[in-house]
């Protein structure tokens, strides 16, 4: 069987320790496709859909499947109360969202980040899914280490996109947005002091102060008024939004000074 050989593959496309390696190519059905180079050999996926093109239970995935399934329980029940999933039913789901981070960590390498955006935003709901729903405490507690780094390669994705358009302030937006969600998951486990310690952190506000240096002259002043009449108007949700955007902006100004 010398043609299922993959040897003449890896060895035209050498494996570099440390480097995210990712190329695109289109397959035989005349896809695009992506795929990642690693130690042993690579990794084959679709570019849409479920990254290995299969349509589990005839859905584009797994999670897909499991929504329809809740949101069928819910209409015949009036209620979500009761609703489970199964640890086998919680292990497939973690093996899909292993398909899916392969795939968002090589469109990122590759500047696809609206689908980076798509695949993240995807694997959170995972993670909301079976925290709700799954009936045992492990299965809801396991992929919970992994939602800082999920939150961080989102809001990257979405800080990315706006950047590339320049609407800075939209980008700023997206930064602290990320930034709270972070620290919002390390109080709900009574661990505060690992937001000031988390990689996922850095990474976001050295992007943030990336973004203020790009915003132009007399930001904080507009902020400053869009916040009054957020607060006139009594939308605190938005003067929360903005007061985050205004002490960036000082807090990498003091920075710098």
């Amino acid at each position: 069987m010398k043609d299922q050989d993959l040897r003449p593959v890896v060895q035209n496309w050498p494996y570099e320790p440390g480097k995210i390696t990712v190329r695109t190519i289109t397959g035989k059905d005349g896809r695009e496709k992506v795929q990642m180079r690693l130690d042993l050999g690579l990794l084959q996926m679709e570019m849409d859909g479920r990254p290995d093109g299969l349509r589990p239970e005839s859905h584009e995935s797994l999670m897909q499947y499991h929504q329809e399934r809740l949101a069928k329980y819910e209409e015949r029940n009036g209620t979500d109360l009761g609703f489970q999933l199964t640890g086998d039913e919680c292990q497939a789901l973690r093996d899909e969202t292993l398909m899916y981070y392969h795939r968002y960590l090589s469109l990122f390498v590759l500047e696809d980040y609206q689908r980076v955006e798509r695949d993240s935003a995807r694997n959170l709901q995972v993670l909301d899914l079976c925290a709700k729903y799954a009936e045992h405490e492990w299965d809801r507690l396991v992929l919970e280490q992994y939602r800082p780094y999920i939150v961080m390669m989102n809001t990257r994705a979405k800080t990315l996109l706006a950047m590339e358009s320049s609407m800075y302030k939209s980008a700023l937006a997206h930064v602290e947005a990320g930034l709270r969600m972070i620290r919002e998951f390390f109080e709900r486990f009574n661990r505060p002091e690992a937001y000031e310690e988390s990689s996922e952190v850095r990474v976001l506000l050295e992007l943030r102060h990336d973004i203020v240096q790009r915003l132009p002259i007399g930001t904080v002043e507009r902020l400053e008024r869009k916040l009054q009449r957020a607060l006139r108007e009594e939308r605190y949700e938005d003067a929360a939004r903005i007061r985050d955007q205004i002490r960036a902006i000082r807090d990498d100004a003091e920075t710098e000074a």
